[in-house]
């Protein structure tokens, strides 16, 4: 039995049901395979099920606000994922009345949409022959044929791309290509995989010359770039006991992108009270005669994919409201990062 006969084998005794499998609609599947990117199937799926829920064709994604996107996607990170998913939605809507282009080629023009996720809805839905390679096939390529070239290196990334397209299954390249990504995710996992019972195991190089634990290679990461936020959280509480507060979104092409934050205090290095009581009023126009307080003395690290932010959050008890403040009961209505919406579920208002 050659290779993509043994993973179709496999992947017919052990797939896991997924809202999505068995679907050709490339709506569903282009829209699982974007929340699946960074995302672990049992994060992404509760997600995948209330987008789905909230907008059931992409014409409904198109129309939508993008501030109601980005709150579904609230958690999932990486948000330019979610901001280029509803710009797909719309060419597709625009530029193709509709429907989902048919081809590879055609669907590499959507946005956000590179060579795996095409290869993915072109196979998935359309039969199309082209090689799915994602870092689960990534994984069970490398150690099987034992090939020590990094996988986000452009020579291993073209080396692995023409090698799955080689082993793509003769007649059945859509139950192939989900069948080798579940095989990585389930079988050949990243530790402790399943040598034991795997049907490759006896013709896998990487068991035999025991390099299991190094396969695949990868390049080293970008350096990490440790930045320190300080987040102003000012509360006015008026004569009813209503508590009002003030966010603004964030613009640029930095991080979190259109999210909404407290007004934001961005320094060098770790700053004490002082520094707080003489910038802001920089960073909060027309506060009065406030009271400050340090809500956690120890800094929140919260770890992005390149960089650490080093966050403490500042309470400013405020006498005076502004036209821009809001009730703290909306608060729930804006999209902000988990940092963000971590505190606001922890802190007192």
């Amino acid at each position: 039995m050659v290779f993509s006969d043994k993973i179709l084998d496999w992947y017919s005794k052990n797939k896991r049901n997924l809202p999505w499998r068995g679907s050709r609609d490339p709506y569903k599947i282009w829209l699982s395979e974007i929340i699946l990117q960074q995302t672990r199937v049992a994060q992404g799926t509760p997600y995948y099920l209330k987008f789905v829920a909230a907008f059931p064709k992409v014409t409904d994604l198109a129309k939508a606000e993008e501030e109601t996107v980005l709150k579904l996607w609230q958690g999932l990170g990486y948000y330019s994922r979610a901001r280029n998913l509803h710009t797909a939605a719309k060419t597709v809507v625009n530029d193709y009345g509709g429907a989902f282009p048919t081809a590879y080629k055609e669907l590499l023009k959507l946005k956000g949409v590179g060579d795996y996720t095409a290869s993915a809805i072109a196979s998935i839905c359309y039969d199309e022959r082209q090689a799915v390679v994602d870092g689960n096939v990534y994984r069970v390529l490398s150690r099987y044929f034992g090939i020590s070239s990094p996988i986000n290196s452009t020579e291993g990334v073209k080396y692995f791309k023409g090698l799955a397209q080689e082993l793509l299954h003769k007649n059945n390249v859509r139950d192939y290509n989900q069948g080798i990504m579940e095989f990585g995710a389930m079988q050949c996992t990243p530790k402790n995989p399943g040598c034991s019972s795997c049907p490759l195991g006896e013709t896998c190089i990487a068991l035999k010359e025991n390099s299991i634990d190094i396969l695949p290679v990868k390049l080293k990461k970008t350096k990490v770039r440790t930045r320190y936020f300080n987040y102003l959280v000012p509360i006015y509480r008026d004569e009813k006991g209503v508590s009002y507060t003030l966010i603004k979104q964030r613009k640029g092409k930095g991080i979190w992108q259109n999210l909404w934050e407290f007004p934001l205090l961005e320094s060098e290095q770790n700053i004490n009270l002082k520094n707080i009581e003489d910038d802001y009023g920089e960073i909060i126009k027309g506060a009065e005669s406030v009271h400050i307080s340090i809500y956690n003395e120890d800094a929140v690290v919260h770890k992005l994919s390149h960089q650490h932010l080093h966050t403490k959050f500042w309470i400013l008890e405020m006498n005076n409201v502004h036209e821009s403040f809001i009730p703290v009961t909306e608060l729930d209505k804006y999209p902000v990062p988990v940092l963000i919406s971590t505190f606001i579920n922890a802190f007192k208002f």
